[in-house]
């Protein structure tokens, strides 16, 4: 059984960065693919970034260039650098594998932006 963990997130104000982490049970160079989703109160869970097994990155339009994902494979740890953080970043951010046709949440981690 895979299991992510998350860590990383935390309060920080309006403009500041913070990095998450997932840490994967298991090597993650055999997912397909790792992203990072968030949830704020009332709204759906959106995709955030996603890195596939080939090193290929993508993102929602509302974070291209404050946000940065990426993968250490030594340490089975996939990464989500967020600047110039934003009120409305405010969200639990979860992990999220792809194993075929599997996928594996994390726990999620609270990151709260204030003004």
């Amino acid at each position: 059984q895979v299991q992510l963990v998350e860590s990383g997130g935390g309060l920080v104000q309006d403009g500041g960065s913070l990095r998450l982490s997932c840490a994967a049970s298991g090597n993650i160079v055999i997912f397909n693919a790792v992203g990072w989703y968030r949830q704020a109160p009332g709204k759906q869970r959106e995709s955030v970034a996603r890195i596939t097994r080939d090193g290929s990155t993508n993102y929602m339009d509302s974070v291209k260039g404050r946000f940065t994902i990426s993968r250490d494979n030594a340490k089975n740890t996939v990464y989500l650098q967020m600047n110039s953080l934003k009120p409305e970043d405010t969200a639990v951010y979860y992990c999220n594998a792809l194993l075929l046709d599997r996928e594996f949440w994390g726990q999620g981690t609270q990151v709260t932006v204030s003004n």
